[in-house]
C-alpha cells in the first residue's frame, strides 16, 4: 500500500483534512501539542500534506480532535523547523520544498553518517544481522511497491549506522533537519527504477561493514546519500509547482 503523494495538482485550494488520526490526549497542553507536532510533520513528510496546500486550523483541529491551543503552538513549531508558513491575509499553508534546504539536509547527513560508518566499521565485532534483514525487506516492499514499508525499512537501516558507530544522539540531530530532503526522497520513490538502486546501495554499504572493506563501504554510503542530487532536477519538472527558489 502507497501512501506517497495523493495528486499531481498545484497546491492553493484549501486540504480537506483526511488521512490524519486524531490526537490521543495526555496530560497537559505540551504533550498534547507535542502529538500534534508529531501527527502534522508526518503528514507534511510523507505528502498527505503537499507542499503548498492552504490548512484550516477549523477542519484540522476537527479532524485531530484537539482545541486550537495545542495545535497552534504545534504549527508555531512546523513555522520554526520550516515546513510551514503562515502569511498574513492570505493564511497558513504548507511550505514549499527549497532545493537550497534539500542540499543543506544532505550535506550534514552525509558528513555524520560517513563519520558514524567508519566508527561502526572499526569495531572488532560488527553484527550487520539486523541491516541484512532490512535490506530484505526492502526487496520484498519493493516487488509489491510497498512504498510506505520500503521507506520504514530506510530509515530504519540508516538508523542502525548510526546505533553501530555508538551515535545514536547524531541519528536525532540528523532527523530533526531533513524533513525537507525527506520529501524529496519520497517523491523519487515513485520511480520503480530507482527501487532497485537504492537497495544494491544499501547491500554494498552493508557489506563493506560485514567484509571490513570499509572505503568500498563509505564510497557505496556517500554515492547512496547523493543519490537525491541525481533524481532532484527531473522532480523539480515532474513536481514543479511542489517547489521554489534555488
Amino acid at each position: 500500500m502507497c501512501r506517497m503523494a495523493g495528486s499531481d495538482r498545484p497546491g492553493g485550494e484549501a486540504w480537506s483534512a483526511t488521512g490524519l488520526a486524531p490526537i490521543v490526549r495526555g496530560r497537559g497542553a505540551n504533550r498534547t501539542s507535542d502529538r500534534i507536532f508529531a501527527e502534522l510533520e508526518a503528514a507534511i513528510c510523507d505528502l498527505r500534506l503537499e507542499p503548498g496546500r492552504l490548512l484550516s486550523e477549523t477542519e484540522l483541529a476537527g479532524r485531530l480532535g484537539v482545541s486550537r491551543t495545542p495545535l497552534r503552538e504545534a504549527i508555531g513549531r512546523l513555522v520554526d523547523v520550516g515546513l510551514v508558513d503562515v502569511t498574513p491575509q492570505v493564511g497558513t499553508r504548507v511550505a514549499m520544498i527549497r532545493a537550497s534546504a534539500v542540499e543543506e539536509a544532505r550535506f550534514i547527513r552525509e558528513a555524520l553518517e560517513i563519520a558514524a560508518y567508519r566508527d561502526a566499521a572499526a569495531l572488532p565485532h560488527r553484527d550487520v544481522g539486523r541491516m541484512r534483514g532490512l535490506v530484505q525487506l526492502q526487496e520484498s516492499a519493493a516487488r509489491t511497491r510497498d512504498l510506505e514499508a520500503f521507506f520504514a525499512a530506510d530509515e530504519a537501516m540508516h538508523e542502525q549506522v548510526y546505533v553501530l558507530g555508538g551515535h545514536f544522539g547524531a541519528w536525532q540531530a540528523v532527523r530533526r533537519i531533513k524533513p525537507q530532503l525527506d520529501r524529496v526522497r519520497r517523491l523519487g520513490l515513485t520511480d520503480a527504477g530507482l527501487l532497485d538502486t537504492l537497495i544494491a546501495e544499501h547491500a554494498g554499504i552493508v557489506d563493506g561493514l560485514e567484509s571490513g572493506d570499509t572505503e568500498a563501504g563509505v564510497a557505496h554510503l556517500r554515492t547512496h546519500c547523493r543519490r537525491v542530487l541525481t533524481t532532484l532536477p527531473a522532480l523539480r519538472v515532474s513536481h514543479e509547482h511542489y517547489f521554489t527558489g534555488t
